[in-house]
């Protein structure tokens, strides 16, 4: 996908994970809301697969927004109920104007 500006115009937030404690010594894990910004979303591929009894689906998705220093792996984009979970965080040309984010969106 090229890097045009008009491309991106989904609504999307950026979310990390944040350590809480759960109130018996342990740890739970919550979303933060990191920022809110556009980018293109494009799904590029599925598969189904059984998984605990039952089927479970799963779509690849290719996220394009612009340069940000502290997008990785750990994080994850919402837009509205759909999570769309980092897997690889990439500059495409090497120009530092655009990153191209693979992402996985889960269905249960």
């Amino acid at each position: 996908m090229s890097a045009r500006i008009g491309r991106l115009r989904h609504r999307l937030t950026i979310e990390r994970q944040v350590p809480s404690a759960d109130g018996g010594g342990g740890a739970a894990i919550v979303w933060e809301e990191l920022a809110e910004l556009w980018g293109a979303v494009e799904a590029v591929g599925g598969r189904e697969r059984l998984e605990a009894d039952r089927i479970s689906g799963e779509v690849s998705h290719l996220v394009t927004i612009r340069q940000r220093g502290d997008l990785g792996p750990a994080m994850r984009f919402r837009r509205g109920a759909e999570i769309f979970e980092i897997l690889a965080v990439l500059d495409r040309d090497g120009r530092g104007r655009f990153l191209q984010c693979h992402c996985e969106r889960r269905f249960l």
